[in-house]
């Protein structure tokens, strides 16, 4: 059985850090893209940023600068480093796996930027 499990939402005020971590099960992680998503209300879901099986990152332009994905193989693991969050931010982060037609996402983790 596949599991993406998400770690580490909060709320925080801007300007603030906050890592995001996914833990994967179930699948041969170090094949699949892995990416972070959001989801805010009234929102379509956007991808926030991917890392390939190769380590090549992509990233949405409204966070280049400021987040960070990385992946840790032997740990099965991905995750998030946002800096400098923004209201604009909150939103529900959500995890991805991708490997051709298969795809599986996480329950999503909450991200609330707030003063």
């Amino acid at each position: 059985q596949v599991q993406l499990m998400e770690s580490g939402g909060d709320l925080l005020q801007p300007g603030g850090s906050l890592r995001l971590s996914c833990a994967a099960s179930g699948i041969a992680f170090s094949i699949y893209t892995m990416g972070w998503y959001r989801q805010a209300p009234g929102k379509q879901r956007e991808l926030v940023a991917d890392i390939t099986s190769s380590m090549n990152t992509k990233y949405a332009d409204s966070v280049k600068g400021r987040f960070t994905i990385s992946r840790d193989n032997a740990k099965n693991t991905v995750s998030l480093q946002m800096n400098s969050l923004k209201p604009e931010d909150t939103a529900v982060y959500y995890c991805k796996a991708t490997y051709y037609s298969r795809n599986y996402w996480g329950q999503g983790t909450q991200v609330t930027v707030s003063s």
